[in-house]
């Protein structure tokens, strides 16, 4: 744990007591004193506060940036109105996902949320990507997620300006006497907010949320649970560069500009594969979503066969979804055993466990569009 990073929030997660684990080479709170399910709840009926200070936060400049960034991403980013918000997938050349991401127009440049695991590679390609003539700066700032139906309550004694904006817009607000970056968003599938605030302002901030009375810290194990139920990927698990955005059923994160007969068709690592794929349904595989029976969790890494004892697939993420009150997982199923509403079983310690292929979020989203 020594050699691990830190957030600027380290030492207020040890003062909570917060149990500390490795976690894309930081030292991330994996839970508090009130555990995970009860964070896990918490979050679904009033609002939980994360750190996520450990993404890499970017700022890219340069001459038509969002048109640059196009070589290198699914998403239709020229098409992207100044405060808003878009999802996007960096691909290799043969249509694989390197990482997924966000993308800000923030005017006269573009603020770029990658995954933690990833960052330096991510800060590499858009370096090499996007030539010299585009400046990318890794911003030193902290990143906090405020999710949950109660979180417009609490943001609006801080910051009432920032509950005018609707999903996947974003902002900049003076607030403490620091500029904060606001977007409505999150990875808990709640109404919410991520604020990107200074890194010598993030524990001011945090303790401020936190003096609120809805709000409670909340760990990466319930942060783990609530993506899992929001039917959200994970880097590195859901989603790697063996999968591609439509096996990955992220086809909607290939902006239409970017398909074939679009004003900017292709033009990305991979678009060949990609969008053959899209155009043809030829593709051998799925993500889907399960539901199991009973309570015992079918974790990641399970074998997955059909009524016929064939194996069909794999589990990718797994656990209890405490909201959902039953075992939640995706996994990626040949297309011929993809069916919803079908039973594959899924492997646990030589038990054979029945689980329903399901429509995905497991919990309905709460995303606040206005």
């Amino acid at each position: 744990m020594s050699t691990m990073k830190q957030t600027p929030l380290f030492a207020l997660h040890q003062e909570l007591g917060g149990k500390m684990v490795p976690f894309a080479g930081y030292s991330m709170p994996v839970q508090y004193p009130l555990g995970v399910k009860k964070e896990h709840e918490h979050t679904r009926k009033a609002c939980g506060l994360f750190d996520v200070s450990h993404m890499g936060q970017v700022k890219v400049t340069g001459p038509s940036p969002a048109k640059a960034m196009e070589t290198l991403v699914t998403a239709d980013v020229v098409g992207l109105a100044e405060g808003g918000q878009r999802y996007a997938l960096f691909t290799n050349s043969e249509g694989g996902v390197l990482d997924d991401l966000m993308i800000v127009n923030h005017g006269d440049s573009l603020y770029v949320v990658v995954n933690a695991a990833c960052k330096d590679q991510d800060i590499a390609l858009m370096r090499t990507g996007l030539g010299t003539g585009h400046d990318v700066e890794t911003l030193d700032r902290g990143l906090l997620a405020l999710q949950g139906p109660q979180a417009r309550d609490v943001m609006q004694r801080l910051c009432p300006a920032a509950c005018e904006l609707v999903f996947m817009q974003h902002a900049r607000f003076d607030v403490m006497g620091h500029e904060i970056w606001v977007s409505r968003s999150g990875y808990t599938g709640e109404d919410g907010f991520e604020i990107s605030v200074p890194a010598e302002a993030a524990e001011a901030l945090a303790r401020w949320f936190l003096d609120q009375p809805e709000v409670e810290p909340i760990g990466l194990g319930a942060r783990d649970s609530l993506r899992l139920e929001a039917g959200l990927c994970l880097y590195g698990h859901d989603i790697d560069t063996t999968t591609t955005p439509v096996e990955a059923s992220l086809s909607w994160a290939v902006g239409k500009s970017r398909r074939v007969g679009g004003e900017r068709e292709a033009g990305f690592p991979g678009a060949d594969m990609v969008l053959h794929q899209l155009q043809a349904k030829d593709h051998r595989r799925r993500r889907v979503g399960l539901i199991g029976e009973g309570r015992a969790p079918v974790r990641e890494g399970a074998t997955l066969f059909d009524a016929d004892d064939r194996e069909v697939g794999r589990v990718t993420s797994g656990s209890f979804g405490p909201s959902v009150g039953a075992p939640v997982a995706m996994a990626y199923v040949v297309i011929e055993a993809a069916e919803k509403g079908a039973t594959l079983y899924a492997d646990v310690r030589g038990k054979r466990l029945p689980m329903v292929i399901s429509s995905m979020p497991f919990v309905a989203a709460n995303y606040f569009r206005g």
